[in-house]
């Protein structure tokens, strides 16, 4: 890990503040504005137990940029991981976790807060926090500086005497961290910090006119050219956004200005010996040369060459290029790429390694260019995958270790030593034995077993936004010819000619056997008799004071939208469960959207709850594609008020796009992940009762997770369950996507159901499973679930289908804040207020008060007028 910071501050930032965690990007703030923040290269944050989802939520929006937290107020341990795995450079945490932490090397910093004394060892660098009465501070700023302890951070008690704290804090070679509302790209600015002023005073020039070298490169660290700055030129390249130098013959250069080639800035950040700037730019048109070549050092090479021909043939590609006709075609696109993987996999010696290479990096490239991923976007996802501290076994799976003769998986060594384990099971399948890894709580502290309970890592918010944004973008201004275009291009099934299929259905669309419509039935009747007692008899009516009588009442969402999933599995259940409670409800538009099948139809199971439903219309689209078209409307998919329904995080990333978009105005029912369950099983469990339910949800996809608490077990009992894991798993048709889920799911075994029922709450599971003695009894100390199965005789399959609760839940822990689909989620409540005369005189004064403290005075005269009414009129 690279330990030189880009500059010789840092920005501290608040969450809410200066920055939106709802959009995980830099706003607007008091300060700075998000763009000139964003050129610094690295901000500072605190986390808190409670803010630590925006926290994560943040550094997965940021991978760009070097992010450093505070999380001396955070306890768990494994949440201080979490933040590492989410890519934060530095965390600053106490001396006692420092220790704890060791295996995370020089990205652990330890907090030295008051008169502490200093750890006798301070590898990595240490942070203080400086008093308001900063000459206390002093004498540990000394110490450290004596022991020559680098880097040192420095953060203020207060945003009073900022100017002091920072002479104070590099006048020990001390790095300040600063409020970015107190920071000016301004100089000579009252009562603010000058960011110009900052770089400039710290770099070291041996020149007479102060002008420092500054080395410009493109966001690959590809080097343009040699220039000049000052601090004059450093403050208007961060107001302008561009690349601006200082000309030693004509004052301020700005980069094409007259040229038209332009540099629009990345970053900017200095050498460890400060005597040196570095710009990261994007370059516009020809170069940055004067010459005829991309660089002052001449053409570019290589990949860098590549990528630029890329782009242009992208663009205008001449007359029978071959890379137009790639571009035009994924179909020989995808079968180049595997066919030059496979001859780069069959090469032997070095030069034909290098020439195959060579070929698979050119077509891989040539499918990133076409949708828009550049080297830098790549090159910034394996940085991102660099500081990961969590890791998967990624071994090959499926078709790939089959073709190849893998029949065992080996340990990953790595994730062993990353949490503590002590399991006689090591790795997700032992010599072809699909086995939980195995953990015992009353030798593993709650810290290391919160990570042993992290859901599968998920693909990181931006670089999911990045895929999600155009396609909603695309559907939104394309409508039906965009919709259309991506069904074509993701479900293959080229021959869909309208997006859309409008009730009422054809019969023929519902040929389905008779078992399967009376299945579906029974669980029709069940699933609306369970929501139908849901509802609210009559409206809500209290009189708070004599003559003012407050009701609330019911309305139905007028318009829903029901994502229904394809992919591995037909899911009419799902339609169920979303169609059914809106019918209840009284939505009077219901408009289901799931993926066609190849040749453009849609499952007859799909069709048949649609039409039992009364919806409206079943949009023939999948993906974000499907939820932007409900969100927005097209010229034939009817604009819906809420969306509702389980996808992948994708469908998820897009659901929580439009809801933030004030011009969908449309809600979503909540955030969801990849399914999950938890069996808490004793003594009186069933061992293939426990394993059948395991691998009920083990089954949906490879990023589902399945966990088994075990109260009390032998190791006789124990190894009972494994074994009926193992045999069921291996008669299943989807055994090879059952093995994946399995990778990352783990038995944990706890000495009582109190220890049990502790840890599932801190999970949260979407389904819990109780499989014991007095399971019913056990009901009361739940606090986090989507939904509670009771006992041997209920399976988490009667729930999915057809015993009427609802299997739309909430999934990767947001079982703490949501529920899962109900009646509620399809109605909405309206208040309304009904005051007398008198009832206005006895809550009128406390009102105009009230408005006179917010001085808000006409909200004070619309009472005082009618008061005055009522006394000229002696009502």
């Amino acid at each position: 890990m690279d330990t030189t910071l880009p500059l010789p501050f840092v920005p501290s930032v608040r969450l809410g503040t200066d920055l939106q965690p709802a959009e995980s990007k830099l706003q607007d703030g008091p300060g700075l504005a998000q763009k000139q923040l964003s050129y610094l290269g690295c901000v500072y944050l605190s986390a808190t137990s409670e803010n630590i989802d925006t926290v994560l939520q943040f550094l997965g929006g940021h991978i760009s940029i070097e992010v450093y937290v505070n999380a001396t107020a955070i306890n768990s341990i494994a949440d201080i991981i979490t933040c590492l795995d989410a890519g934060a450079r530095k965390v600053f945490v106490k001396v006692t976790q420092a220790e704890q932490l060791k295996p995370y090397g020089n990205r652990l910093i330890p907090v030295l807060s008051g008169q502490d004394d200093a750890p006798a060892s301070l590898p990595n660098g240490v942070l203080v926090e400086i008093d308001e009465n900063l000459s206390s501070s002093k004498p540990a700023l000394e110490k450290l500086t004596a022991r020559k302890i680098s880097p040192v951070f420095a953060t203020p008690a207060s945003t009073s005497g900022l100017d002091s704290f920072v002479q104070l804090a590099k006048s020990h070679s001390a790095i300040p961290i600063i409020p970015a509302e107190s920071l000016t790209v301004e100089q000579g600015s009252i009562g603010k910090i000058s960011i110009p002023g900052l770089i400039g005073g710290s770099w070291v020039s041996d020149r007479p006119d102060k002008l420092v070298p500054t080395v410009v490169t493109d966001e690959r660290g590809i080097a343009l050219g040699l220039v000049y700055s000052n601090q004059e030129s450093v403050a208007e390249s961060l107001k302008t956004g561009t690349g601006v130098y200082q000309s030693r013959k004509r004052g301020l250069w700005y980069k094409g200005a007259t040229s038209g080639d332009i540099q629009e800035l990345v970053r900017i950040s200095m050498d460890c010996d400060q005597d040196c700037l570095k710009f990261v730019v994007r370059q516009k048109g020809r170069g940055f040369c004067h010459l005829p070549q991309s660089t002052c050092f001449g053409e570019l090479r290589g990949i860098s060459s590549l990528e630029k021909t890329l782009v242009s043939r992208r663009s205008a590609a001449p007359e029978g290029s071959y890379t137009a006709r790639l571009f035009s075609d994924e179909k020989l696109l995808r079968a180049k790429i595997m066919e030059e993987a496979e001859e780069l996999c069959d090469a032997q010696t070095k030069d034909e390694v290098a020439f195959e290479a060579a070929d698979l990096i050119y077509f891989a490239l040539t499918k990133a260019i076409s949708v828009g991923a550049s080297l830098a976007d790549i090159e910034r996802s394996l940085d991102a995958k660099s500081v990961k501290v969590k890791r998967r076994q990624g071994d090959a799976k499926g078709k790939w270790a089959a073709k190849e003769g893998i029949t065992s998986v080996v340990a990953n060594e790595a994730t062993k030593q990353a949490v503590k384990e002590v399991a006689n099971n090591d790795a997700a399948t032992t010599g072809g034995r699909i086995t939980m890894k195995r953990y015992t709580a009353e030798t593993t502290s709650l810290e290391e077993l919160e990570t042993v309970l992290q859901r599968p890592s998920q693909k990181s918010t931006e670089s999911i936004m990045a895929i999600v944004n155009p396609i909603i973008k695309d559907v939104r201004t394309g409508g039906d010819k965009a919709l259309l275009g991506y069904t074509h291009k993701f479900e293959k099934a080229t021959s869909l000619r309208s997006p859309v299929l409008k009730a009422p259905f054809p019969k023929s669309l519902m040929d389905l056997p008779p078992e399967t419509i009376e299945a579906i039935d029974v669980s029709f009747e069940n699933i609306r008799k369970f929501h139908a007692a849901q509802k609210e008899e009559k409206s809500l009516q209290v009189e708070t004071m004599p003559g003012v009588v407050c009701t609330r009442f019911s309305r139905p969402i007028e318009r829903v939208g029901l994502y229904v999933p394809g992919g591995t599995a037909v899911l009419p259940s799902t339609a169920l469960m979303l169609g059914v409670p809106a019918m209840v409800a009284g939505c009077k538009k219901i408009v289901l959207a799931s993926p066609p099948r190849i040749d453009g139809s849609i499952t007859p199971e799909i069709v048949y709850v649609a039409h039992k439903v009364g919806a409206e219309s079943i949009v023939l689209a999948g993906g974000a594609q499907a939820v932007a078209a409900m969100a927005y409307g097209t010229e034939s998919v009817s604009k819906v008020d809420k969306i509702l329904g389980p996808g992948n995080q994708f469908v998820t990333a897009a659901k929580m796009f439009v809801s933030n978009d004030t011009n969908a105005g449309v809600s979503i029912d909540m955030p969801a992940g990849p399914s999950e369950v938890l069996v808490i099983a004793d003594k009186s469990a069933n061992p293939a009762f426990v394993a059948s339910d395991l691998l009920s949800q083990a089954e949906h996809g490879i990023d589902s997770q399945v966990i088994l608490i075990a109260v009390d077990l032998s190791e006789k009992e124990l190894s009972a369950i494994e074994d009926e894991l193992h045999k069921q798993a291996m008669a299943l048709p989807r055994v090879d996507i059952v093995r994946g889920a399995i990778e990352h799911s783990v038995t944990l075994v706890v000495r009582d159901i109190e220890e049990a029922m502790r840890l599932s709450n801190i999970y949260a599971p979407e389904h819990l499973i109780l499989q014991l003695k007095n399971a019913a009894s056990v009901v009361e100390l739940v606090e986090n679930a989507g939904s509670v199965f009771i006992g041997e005789w209920t399976p988490e399959s009667v729930g999915d289908y057809s015993a009427g609760v609802n299997h739309s839940l909430p999934t990767y822990g947001y079982a703490k804040q949501y529920s899962g689909v109900n009646l509620g989620s399809y109605v909405k409540h309206i208040t309304s207020a009904n005051l007398t005369a008198q009832g206005l005189r006895n809550v009128g004064g406390a009102v105009m008060q009230l408005a006179k403290v917010e001085e808000l005075e006409a909200h004070r005269r619309a009472v005082e007028i009618r008061i005055k009414y009522m006394d000229d009129n002696k009502i």
